[in-house]
């Protein structure tokens, strides 16, 4: 079956060594020599133009197998509804400050970083002020690099910093590409996963060209998988066959667990931590850190 890939929605199958002349971030793990040649901290913008795909499940998640590992993690919620912020047990009403007050009034964001429950595991809230961000950026100096000098101020206190992008591509998501030296993009297994996915890679070229020479896709992670159907299995297959060695070998399966627990303010790796969605997400994690095992 021909899914919705284009032949101009491919992007290159082997990641360029990152720099390698930047620091170690303090008080990490014993695992900081990671295979994959990009050297810690690491800035991972997770987009998507695509609703629905397992964006912020993944963002959460993610981070959450990170810090589980040892390893200081902050997420970065960048997406005006918050869902990151609450799936990680912070309320995001009523908040004095959030990404709100950094992007639009230069807080510095260690004013906005609140901790988690899991360990190593920190979080820069988002508050629904954020929806007007989009138009008051506008006319703001230096636009598309807000965020980037935020997290260059806060960078050697964590080894990954994980921003969750909005479902667009408007200024937010361009602050988040223009901060970030990687980007790691969910794709659902589902018919039209990869639709506007072209539009995602060109408008990274675009920041890489214009704003961040350092950018790259470096991560491509399978969600949503469904064992039952050939499907899932079809999209898997075509995503491997286009992107190469960039795929994640684990792909996180669709579950109830998942969809609960952030129902619950918490990542799956404590709402159910003997899971198959629990399981995924680690395994996804040690890849990301170490390379594929």
């Amino acid at each position: 079956m021909e899914l919705l890939l284009n032949s101009d929605d491919t992007a290159p199958t082997s990641a360029p060594d990152g720099p390698t002349d930047q620091p170690a971030a303090a008080e990490s793990s014993s695992t900081n020599d990671n295979a994959n040649g990009y050297p810690l901290p690491r800035v991972l913008a997770v987009a998507n133009q695509k609703g629905g795909v397992g964006k912020t499940t993944t963002t959460v998640n993610l981070g959450a197998s990170l810090a589980e590992m040892g390893l200081r993690t902050l997420l970065i919620d960048l997406d005006p509804q918050g869902n990151a912020s609450t799936g990680l047990g912070i309320e995001n009403r009523g908040l004095e400050h959030s990404m709100y007050h950094v992007m639009l009034h230069d807080e510095p964001l260690e004013n906005v970083v609140e901790p988690t429950d899991v360990k190593n595991l920190f979080v820069a809230p988002a508050s629904l002020d954020l929806a007007g961000a989009e138009i008051e950026l506008v006319p703001a100096f230096s636009r598309e690099q807000r965020l980037k000098r935020a997290v260059d101020a806060v960078l050697d206190d964590y080894d990954y910093v994980l921003i969750d992008c909005p479902p667009s591509l408007g200024l937010l998501t361009v602050n988040g590409l223009a901060a970030a030296r990687e980007v790691l993009v969910p794709i659902q297994c589902e018919y039209y996963a990869l639709e506007g996915l072209g539009q995602l890679l060109r408008n990274v070229d675009l920041v890489k060209r214009n704003l961040n020479p350092d950018l790259v896709v470096s991560t491509i992670l399978c969600v949503m998988y469904d064992a039952r159907t050939k499907l899932s299995d079809q999209v898997v297959s075509e995503v491997r066959d286009h992107f190469g060695e960039k795929v994640l070998r684990s792909v996180i399966p669709r579950t109830v667990r998942l969809s609960e627990a952030p129902s619950f303010g918490q990542p799956i790796n404590t709402f159910d931590s003997t899971s198959r969605g629990a399981i995924a997400y680690r395994d996804a994690a040690k890849e990301v850190h170490n390379g594929a095992a």
